[in-house]
């Protein structure tokens, strides 16, 4: 198997659908929800774990979809919100590759190794080694 751990976002690690709103504020072009979006799970214990592994020879990854409704300066501020989520509350994890996807986009294609993902769809099309997200950390341990 590739040595990849890939992270869905929204829904996996950030909580965007628990920001008060958040479907009016995509709705309105408003990338608020992808920046204040809390952690689903303790990233501190989460950036321990994805660091070891990193040393271990495991490459660190994320592929996330933008928001539904789209246009090019949406598309940007919503990835600058990713990027600066990413930043904020797994500053530590060293990302081999971040991958903001159009909605919809199959995650699976170009794509290999691990996958924790909260859709099934995205799960299902990437087939063996695609996780939910119950458990992420005590996966990531066994690894």
């Amino acid at each position: 198997m590739t040595k990849k751990i890939w992270f869905d976002m929204d829904g996996t690690i950030a909580n965007l659908y628990g920001v008060n709103g958040w479907l009016e504020m995509l709705t309105a072009y408003d990338a608020t929800p992808y920046a204040t979006a809390k952690p689903l799970f303790n990233m501190n214990a989460l950036a321990r774990v994805l660091n070891r592994l990193t040393r271990e020879g495991w490459e660190i990854c994320v592929v996330s979809w933008l928001s539904k409704n789209s246009n090019a300066e949406y598309d940007m501020a919503v990835t600058e919100a990713k990027m600066a989520w990413l930043n904020k509350h797994l500053h530590s994890v060293k990302f081999t590759q971040i991958d903001i996807i159009a909605y919809g986009t199959p995650k699976h294609e170009n794509r290999n190794g691990i996958l924790f993902d909260d859709e099934m769809q995205n799960r299902n099309g990437w087939g063996e080694g695609a996780y939910d997200v119950q458990n992420i950390i005590e996966i990531l341990k066994s690894l």
